[in-house]
């Protein structure tokens, strides 16, 4: 790994250099043991300690087969996936690479005694399998996490309805909380210039499911002029819904739950911001009843900041906990959009509001190819920015995890994977330095 790091570091090394470059035997990688799933049985959600049940493993370098890359970690980041994963839930995720195995004599690689997670990467290719002619080793790329076969017709139109496709180092192995991970060479794209290594880690997998969820029309395909209720608006899906909000002429009301948050939302430049915890938002009486009248309040809290007009989308991703509230505040013919469901995914809600108020539900998962590739391309452009908050060695990725769990962070959690500090990576000085303040507003609350 030395020679390796040595030759991503060096301005002079080449394309053929990292062809000829020997691969090691075994990298270090973030893992969950498969032996260990009931590790937590009994706890509740927020009791599970993802410090307990992730691993720094020494494992195999995995075989590689035709249309896949090699590629050399610098960085990569912590998402609620890999929250999930540690945790068993909602199933121990053992059981998409049993799945996955199953498929054919090369996937089987995938179905392991142990997984290694992670769904963001910045790096460098090290090899190309077979068939690939778009990419070199020696390219500095990131990676989106949509992992598809497309053998199947329904996958054409829009490859998220591929019936095979999967997220990489959710539902494959060999992620990119690692030193080394394997990808298909389809989720490659090009490294933003102006960014560090774990910048440009950052972003991949909230970047590219923000744009579906609020940009593509797959999503809710927003428009100038839009009202935009965005829960979690500092986090790391909402921290992007902000920004895409905020770039395509739409007005985010952003709901958090800090001033410290709503300060990071001021500094995105969002002006109506709702703080649920001061304002005491309490939308459940207990586990089993829902409250309307605090719908009502918190309707009536929305308009009095823009004007007396309801929210024409809500990006959802709380789940359980928020949706009766979300669909009741969406204004007539609105559109609520949701991409996950962190607090629980039994979502309850009063159908009168819906059915009689012509409102929408759309489901939004991650992005295809294309999305992703349009979301990181307006990264490179330097029209969104990284929500880098703070960065962990690969050593502490236990504790990262452990910060996303407890919701004790902002924007995105990065992980330093090869690279031997932060600062690394830069290629565009001139870009980065326009937009240097935008790119450090999450590191400097």
């Amino acid at each position: 790994m030395k020679d390796i790091l040595a030759a991503i570091q060096s301005p002079d090394s080449t394309s053929a250099d990292f062809a000829h470059l020997p691969l090691p035997e075994s990298y270090r990688a973030i893992t969950v043991h498969k032996d260990e799933t009931e590790m937590f049985a009994g706890l509740d959600t927020r009791d599970k300690d993802p410090r307990k049940s992730i691993h720094l493993d020494e494992v195999p370098v995995p075989e590689l087969g035709p249309g896949e890359a090699l590629v050399a970690v610098m960085a990569s980041s912590v998402n609620y996936n890999s929250v999930w994963t540690s945790i068993f839930e909602p199933v121990p995720t053992f059981a998409f690479l049993e799945r996955y195995g199953k498929l054919s004599p090369l996937t089987r690689r995938h179905d392991l005694p142990y997984h290694i997670i992670g769904s963001d990467l910045a790096g460098v290719v090290l090899r190309t399998g077979p068939g690939v002619n778009a990419w070199r080793p020696g390219d500095e790329v990131v990676a989106h996490c949509l992992s598809v076969e497309l053998e199947s017709p329904d996958g054409h139109d829009d490859t998220m309805l591929d019936p095979e496709q999967r997220i990489w180092g959710f539902e494959t192995n060999f992620g990119g909380l690692a030193e080394i991970a394997l990808v298909k060479t389809n989720q490659l794209m090009p490294k933003p210039k102006h960014l560090t290594w774990e910048e440009a880690a950052a972003p991949g997998l909230v970047n590219s499911t923000a744009y579906r969820q609020l940009v593509s029309r797959n999503g809710a395909a927003m428009k100038q002029g839009d009202n935009v209720l965005i829960w979690g608006a500092s986090g790391g899906l909402g921290s992007y819904a902000t920004q895409f909000a905020l770039a395509g002429g739409a007005t985010p009301i952003c709901v958090i739950s800090s001033p410290q948050k709503a300060e990071i939302c001021r500094r995105m430049g969002a002006e109506l911001i709702i703080d649920r915890t001061a304002e005491d938002y309490r939308f459940w009486k207990d586990e089993h009843t829902q409250d309307p009248k605090e719908w009502k309040r918190f309707g009536k809290r929305i308009r009095e900041l823009t004007g007396g007009e309801d929210v024409d989308i809500v990006f959802e991703h709380p789940g359980r906990e928020t949706f009766g509230a979300s669909v009741y505040v969406t204004r007539k013919g609105g559109t609520i959009v949701t991409c996950a469901s962190t607090s629980g995914y039994m979502h309850q809600y009063d159908n009168r509001y819906l059915w009689m108020s012509l409102k929408r539900i759309i489901g939004s998962h991650f992005a295809n190819y294309r999305e992703a590739y349009e979301a990181n391309r307006l990264i490179a452009k330097g029209r969104i920015h990284p929500t880098l908050s703070k960065v962990y060695p690969l050593e502490e990725t236990g504790q990262a995890a452990h910060d996303v769990h407890r919701n004790a962070h902002q924007g995105k959690v990065g992980v330093l994977c090869l690279a031997p500090e932060e600062g690394l990576g830069v290629c565009d000085e001139e870009t980065r330095a326009k937009h240097l303040d935008a790119i450090n507003r999450f590191r400097n609350v």
